[in-house]
């Protein structure tokens, strides 16, 4: 089965082919970043207007890369929720008008399940699952009981940890996307300065960063304010220090009392070396359970992901 999946929820214009919800045989990404970069964040009239430019030329790159005609293509899956609506719009509406122009069965995907389902590409899944989701947008304690199965066990009640690392970054003068930046200067210092482990109720899986980023501001402001000099290697490494650990913590407590086989890592912040080599750690005193993560390619934003959730969306609906 072949499935054609279309992802436009953000910054990204992205087009893939994908085979059997594992053979990716093309997955084509335009970014914006750097079109972006001068406003330190995505503006989203600017980025529906360069989908617009770019979504015909990427679909033709997709199927010249994986070697199909669309008479070849047995579904199309696009991206449908949560996202910039105008980014949305854009690539539901391409999506639409292929399979409909082609008479291709059309399915519609949550773009966080695309997260988790870009795990499945390299890596099987093995159930009871527990998905710990971090991007810009999201941070949440998914368990998966089999494919397409999910239940929320915990969210944020505020930023996202993704936001949280980018706005630090930015009040550190990091240039957008700054999450990465910050992640590279933890490893170059200590964690010195003290900031705070938010827990919440110690039985709740949801997650709260806004007080940690104001701690961060407040640290850099006072530091100013006192012509005093603030380490950033070292603020990053404590930053970076505080939000791991509540996530580590938070996930590991998930995953012993709902007894999962595996975890996975899903989202933009899975490309965090602070978070994989830290969870990775406490995984490993786990009896009979594993961790796994997409490689660096597949935690941004792209279409394969959404062709693979799209797939077992479809076979799902198909069962019932």
């Amino acid at each position: 089965m072949i499935v054609l999946g279309v992802e436009t929820s953000c910054d990204e214009t992205s087009v893939a082919v994908v085979k059997n919800g594992k053979e990716v045989l093309a997955n084509i990404v335009y970014t914006q970043i750097k079109f972006h970069q001068e406003y330190g964040g995505v503006v989203p009239e600017v980025a529906s207007r360069h989908h617009i430019r770019k979504i015909t030329l990427v679909f033709e790159e997709a199927l010249r890369v994986a070697k199909i005609k669309p008479e070849d293509i047995d579904l199309v899956a696009v991206t449908t929720h949560p996202g910039l609506i105008g980014s949305l719009i854009v690539g539901i509406n391409a999506a639409k008008a292929f399979a409909l122009a082609h008479n291709i069965k059309f399915i519609g995907v949550d773009h966080i399940k695309g997260h988790i389902y870009a795990n499945y590409i390299e890596s099987d899944f093995h159930f009871p699952l527990l998905a710990l989701v971090v991007s810009g947008g999201h941070t949440e304690l998914i368990l998966m009981s089999d494919h397409y199965r999910f239940k929320v066990l915990g969210q944020t009640l505020d930023d996202a940890v993704g936001e949280c690392y980018d706005k630090v970054g930015r009040v550190m003068g990091l240039v957008y996307p700054a999450g990465a930046l910050v992640d590279k200067l933890a490893h170059q210092g200590n964690p010195t300065y003290k900031l705070p482990l938010i827990y919440l109720d110690k039985d709740n899986y949801d997650f709260s960063f806004s007080g940690l980023k104001s701690a961060v501001i407040n640290l850099l402001n006072t530091a100013k304010m006192k012509n005093e000099e603030v380490n950033l290697v070292d603020l990053a490494a404590s930053f970076q220090n505080s939000a791991v650990r509540v996530l580590v913590d938070k996930t590991i407590h998930a995953a012993k009392e709902f007894q999962v086989r595996q975890i996975i890592i899903a989202g933009g912040v899975a490309a965090n070396l602070g978070l994989r080599k830290s969870l990775a750690e406490k995984v490993n005193e786990l009896d009979n359970c594993f961790l796994s993560y997409p490689s660096i390619k597949y935690c941004t934003d792209n279409a394969a992901m959404i062709a693979v959730a799209g797939y077992f969306k479809f076979l799902d609906e198909e069962r019932k």
